[in-house]
């Protein structure tokens, strides 16, 4: 098992766009994927499905922790995390 503790900072939090990246991202490897909102205290839920990611109703500042077990659980939950790290590929910078 493969597990990472991290502070989600997208304005949206994990909504629409980034749960869509997440979701596509974690369908890519051979593991079992789950997410907790340690914030809310919610979860874990299928980290592969859009709406049991959506009830954990994950907001920008929300602390949560991503597990994989499986063949690929250590290179899905690094590469979970560098997503998240990286703000879902959005600047944090408003555009002008």
């Amino acid at each position: 098992m493969a597990e990472t503790t991290l502070t989600v900072q997208h304005e949206a939090g994990l909504h629409a766009r980034p749960l869509a990246q997440f979701v596509k991202l974690a369908r890519q490897y051979d593991a079992t994927v789950e997410v907790t909102n340690l914030t809310r205290e919610k979860g874990p839920a299928n980290g592969t499905s859009p709406l049991k990611l959506m009830l954990l109703a994950v907001l920008q500042g929300h602390e949560i922790t991503i597990s994989a077990t499986g063949p690929q659980a250590n290179e899905a939950v690094a590469a979970l995390q560098a997503l998240v790290e990286r703000n879902f590929e959005e600047g944090s910078e408003p555009e002008a």
